[in-house]
């Protein structure tokens, strides 16, 4: 078995000519979506990921506005500039860029982020929606992931979802967003972690598998079922590339599956403008 690929840009395409008549509409009105942007320090990945997100801003007439502190920022710096970014009526929604550099407390800024311009979803109050199944921003990823499944036509209601990962941007979101009773979801859903001592019981009998752990290779071609759904976002860095969850060689076994790169990047940055256009469309 040859697996299909679950390629995520040719969906961003497509969100984008959607998106590009929203923000037409918006303008029309006199209203310009805004995303802010907020990075502490010089990670240079959260460099690169902002860059994109500007880029893509640009592509579409989404505005931009960005803060960037330097490592030696004090925690009151960094509420100075939220306290910025909640007040700008010209941001419609804006993230912090993780990680924070040591001795800075991430989760304390997150939580003084306006819950309706919090453009990743990660707010305690957004979380406490998306639990409840109430609409509200929905974290990028998890959302990209369902997207990713949407468009593919993988079947996930009624279906085994095994998330591999328990971590608050990916799994335990996801695990919470597919199981909800709503379109593309209603799955009976496992959430297992690397403090399972045994994974491969649960990954057997996965209809869609999605890894989330961040440890190379923990997913190999023999523990996944013949046919299943398998989306990688889990990954680390090691001698300078990346390496995934999930080993190449189960495409040959799985029935769908979304390679290292180009599926689940696009899809996370398209869930991202949607939820700024969003935003812009609630005020």
């Amino acid at each position: 078995m040859t697996a299909t690929l679950l390629l995520g840009d040719p969906v961003f395409d497509q969100v984008k000519v959607e998106l590009r008549q929203r923000i037409d509409a918006l303008k029309e009105r006199g209203i310009t979506p805004g995303l802010g942007t907020v990075i502490v320090g010089d990670d240079p990945g959260s460099h690169m990921y902002v860059k994109m997100k500007h880029e893509n801003c640009a592509e579409l007439g989404i505005a931009s506005v960005h803060e960037e502190l330097p490592a030696t920022a004090t925690q009151a710096e960094v509420d100075a500039v939220v306290d910025r970014m909640n007040a700008d009526p010209a941001v419609h929604a804006y993230l912090l860029q993780h990680p924070f550099p040591k001795g800075l407390d991430f989760e304390a800024a997150l939580l003084r982020v306006d819950p309706d311009k919090d453009v990743d979803g990660l707010h305690p109050v957004n979380l406490g929606k998306l639990v409840q199944g109430v609409r509200g921003p929905r974290p990028c990823t998890p959302a990209g992931v369902q997207d990713l499944l949407a468009h593919y036509d993988v079947p996930v209601a009624g279906r085994h979802v095994v998330i591999v990962g328990r971590g608050l941007t990916v799994g335990k979101a996801l695990a919470n967003l597919l199981s909800l009773k709503e379109e593309h979801a209603n799955a009976a859903v496992t959430l297992v972690h690397t403090g399972v001592p045994d994974i491969r019981p649960y990954v057997a009998d996965a209809d869609v598998l999605v890894s989330a752990a961040g440890s190379p290779g923990i997913i190999t071609r023999d523990m996944v079922k013949p046919g299943a759904a398998v989306v990688q976002t889990g990954a680390a860095f090691r001698d300078g590339k990346i390496a995934p969850d999930v080993l190449d060689d189960v495409a040959e076994v799985a029935g769908w599956f979304a390679p290292k790169t180009r599926s689940v990047g696009p899809m996370t940055r398209a869930r991202l403008l949607t939820n700024v256009v969003e935003a812009a469309e609630r005020s």
